[in-house]
């Protein structure tokens, strides 16, 4: 009967929904092996302790479980805005659940406290498209990085690869704040092209674009940055806002938390983001110049733990 149709077809969806939140027990394992990548093999970073690697897991877990709550309770109004043809319709309040769930785990298992210097230098807020939008570059060190640039307090689009949107509820609140996904594997021009187009539309509706420009997280050498942002940014003649973001070598080793219990403050444990001057791109502008500007800004306040000092020569590069 359709009534047992119906009870058998509610029992699915709800079998389905239980193996997708249980996913966010699972996943965060993979985060911890990422991460581990980036600091263990290192002679210019310490290795991380026992219990780095259970911070680093309940930082991800956590952060999953919020974004799938959110995105969950966003989910009816999205399907909705779908179906009348209006996207998802739920792009700001989706930005707002990645910014609260960001700032969540950055104070409560990272940090007391984050420093934005130069915040004089961060472009006005407008989306009302009669000007292109300012184009936001930062160097890639950690999964860290990925929280604290929403304590900017900007409303950004990222874009990240193709797997993501199938993590648990990072991926549903980014498909539901529309961010830009692209496939990394080989030479996709279409996906490519997929890129510039929604990077463009973005920034010439008035919403502001942000690339980590090294391609990929790396705490112990600078790597070259890649064309693309450059490329989005001459394109629309957006403004560049480089940012630094400076991670501290011991931050997940730190007691941050539990040494609240006991009065401890790691008052030297901070992240800094450091919001440089902005740069103006133009139609006809040399990129690597533009690059190397930009690379020279970002680094001028980091520490250097190893590797290349300054941009290296090196050819063009999607």
């Amino acid at each position: 009967s359709s009534g047992e149709m119906n009870s058998t077809i509610y029992i699915t969806l709800i079998f389905i929904l239980e193996i997708y939140c249980s996913f966010v027990l699972v996943f965060p394992i993979a985060s911890v092996f990422q991460e581990r990548k980036i600091w263990n093999p290192s002679p210019h970073l310490p290795s991380l302790s026992f219990h780095a690697h259970i911070k680093i897991y309940l930082v991800n877990a956590v952060w999953m479980a919020l974004t799938l709550i959110g995105g969950l309770i966003l989910l009816p109004k999205a399907v909705v805005g779908k179906l009348l043809g209006k996207g998802f319709a739920v792009q700001r309040e989706a930005h707002f659940v990645e910014r609260t769930t960001s700032a969540i785990c950055t104070y409560v298992f990272l940090v007391p406290s984050v420093e934005i210097d130069g915040i004089e230098n961060l472009p006005p807020t407008s989306e009302d498209g009669t000007s292109p939008a300012p184009v936001y570059i930062a160097n890639h060190t950690s999964l860290i990085d990925l929280a604290v640039v929403f304590l900017l307090n900007k409303r950004l689009k990222w874009v990240s690869k193709d797997s993501v949107r199938y993590l648990p509820g990072v991926g549903l609140i980014m498909t539901l704040s529309e961010h830009i996904f692209i496939k990394r594997a080989g030479k996709n021009s279409k996906s490519v092209s997929n890129l510039y187009e929604k990077s463009n539309k973005a920034i010439q509706s008035g919403t502001p674009m942000f690339f980590f420009p090294q391609g990929t997280r790396k705490m112990d050498s600078r790597l070259p940055f890649k064309d693309g942002a450059f490329k989005i940014a001459i394109e629309n003649e957006s403004e560049i806002v480089p940012v630094s973001i400076n991670i501290p070598i011991g931050v997940w080793d730190s007691w941050h938390p539990i040494n609240l219990l006991w009065g401890g403050r790691e008052e030297k444990m901070k992240i800094v983001l450091t919001v440089h001057k902005r740069i103006q791109a133009k139609k006809g502008m040399d990129i690597d110049e533009l690059k190397k500007k930009s690379f020279d800004s970002i680094y001028s306040v980091l520490p250097l733990y190893g590797g290349e000092e300054t941009m290296p020569e090196t050819k063009k590069e999607k």
